[in-house]
């Protein structure tokens, strides 16, 4: 590699790693005080060292994270009591689904083992009129 693509390659690292990363409060003082208008953007901008570009991305988020607010189109984050409520109910879910697959399953051997037709087997599926003989665990 040469001197000057390591270079461009070592500047671009430490750019990386000095950029200044501004807080959502940090980031939502700067944009009020450009919407106050007591000193011009480019001269907030310098001030603060940002490019007036990163400025008005800003800006353009906050009023339309604004707008979205006052219309009411906010999603509300879930508690933590509800997220392991939810977790709970779909592994409740998936083990009855896991159960249901079993039990179609053992249902369509037992059926082609006694001979029985897709209708019979699709009838006995509905009233879970099960075939004598064991083919499904009890318990349940």
């Amino acid at each position: 590699m040469s001197k000057k693509g390591s270079a461009e390659k070592t500047t671009r690292n430490i750019r990386r790693k000095t950029g200044r990363l501004y807080s959502s409060e940090e980031k939502i003082r700067i944009v009020l005080e450009g919407l106050r208008g007591e000193e011009n953007i480019a001269t907030l901008c310098r001030r603060e060292g940002i490019a007036d570009s990163l400025y008005y991305s800003w800006s353009k988020g906050f009023l339309e994270a604004g707008k979205k607010r006052l219309a009411g189109d906010t999603a509300r984050q879930a508690t933590s009591n509800e997220v392991n409520s939810f977790r709970a109910e779909a592994r409740d879910l998936k083990e009855a689904l896991a159960e249901q697959v079993s039990e179609d399953r053992l249902l369509k051997k037992s059926m082609t083992g006694h001979g029985a037709t897709k209708n019979e087997a699709s009838r006995i599926r509905k009233t879970r009129n099960h075939p004598p003989g064991g083919a499904f665990p009890s318990g349940r």
